[in-house]
């Protein structure tokens, strides 16, 4: 009897030992990720809202860890193919996805997607929140200001356009929106991403655009677009000669573009966890602070269950917007 108590008592030392020696490890592993380079799938071409912010944030990242964080662009359908990518990577670690605002607006915009954003993807932390702007063609809107503008694109319905980053981003949301409660016809006009359709406007090809202060910034600053409102009911330190949309008539015309990290669904949580540091720490270093605030932009800093309900609530929204616009993917 005595025997087989010290035979049970020995098998539950060996398996407590080899759980401790189980943690042991995986406490190691946390502490060494990364082992190696990490990716980040940003779902838009370089030069766009997103990149504003993916970049610099890989520059800390690359700083603070000793690995890259590489950037791999894959632009296409308003955000929804890299989207579908990320989805589908390997969920080793080592992979990870930089959506958007336009990724709550999707759902409702296209028929069908090849992968869901709340099944298939795990939100980290977001990393920045910021105000939509309208910014115009100086030489086609070149004296005006907002009422002028307005007044001129109220007595031609139709002769103006606007671009966006694609069918179903916040870029073009955001110009529904404003058709709504302004009343105004302007044409869609949509591109494969922020990059493309500012430069567009830059060229004098399309006439506006509602684009995330981020992307627009350097342009305003260098007069080679004109930003006439910003979303909201203050001003943006950034630009404080730019008003707002409160002050401007338009009280219910709040559009922020905000940009996120995601994990695909599967990932390690430890993994999830380490991301999820290094990523604040490099949103947080002095430099990226810098940028954010040459943007007009915040951290809002909002990770695991608060990204989520932040992500529940704006696909309500838009799923409201996306209904009372009648918005069509052109």
């Amino acid at each position: 009897m005595n025997t087989f108590n010290f035979s049970m008592d020995r098998r539950g030392v060996l398996k407590f030992a080899a759980s401790a020696v189980a943690a042991g490890a995986g406490a190691v592993q946390a502490q060494s990720w990364p082992g190696k380079p990490v990716t980040l799938i940003v779902p838009f071409p370089a030069g766009g809202g997103t990149d504003a912010f993916a970049r610099p944030m890989s520059a800390q990242f690359s700083k603070l860890t000793g690995k890259q964080l590489i950037i791999d662009n894959r632009g296409g359908a308003g955000g929804t193919l890299g989207a579908g990518v990320a989805a589908k990577s390997a969920p080793d670690g080592y992979n990870y996805f930089m959506g958007a605002v336009h990724h709550t607006i999707a759902p409702f915009m296209y028929p069908k997607l090849d992968y869901d954003l709340e099944r298939d993807l795990v939100p980290l932390i977001l990393v920045a929140n910021v105000p939509q702007v309208l910014v115009v063609n100086p030489k086609k809107f070149s004296s005006a200001d907002f009422k002028a503008f307005l007044d001129e694109v109220k007595k031609n319905p139709g002769r103006f356009n606007y671009g966006s980053a694609g069918g179903g981003t916040s870029h073009h949301l955001a110009g529904e929106l404003f058709k709504l409660q302004t009343k105004t016809f302007i044409t869609h006009i949509p591109y494969r991403g922020a990059g493309p359709a500012l430069q567009d406007l830059i060229a004098g090809n399309v006439d506006m655009m509602f684009d995330g202060l981020g992307s627009s910034a350097q342009h305003i600053k260098g007069g080679r677009i004109k930003a006439l409102m910003v979303s909201g009911s203050k001003r943006n330190p950034a630009f404080p000669d730019v008003p707002c949309s409160s002050e401007l008539g338009l009280p219910d015309y709040t559009v922020s573009t905000w940009y996120g990290v995601w994990a695909p669904k599967g990932t390690p949580a430890d993994a999830q966890t380490r991301m999820v540091e290094e990523v604040r720490r490099a949103c947080q270093a002095d430099e990226a602070k810098a940028v954010w605030a040459g943007q007009g932009a915040d951290f809002p800093n909002l990770t695991g269950a608060q990204f989520d309900g932040f992500i529940k609530k704006e696909l309500a929204k838009w799923s409201q917007v996306v209904k009372a616009s009648g918005a069509k993917l052109d």
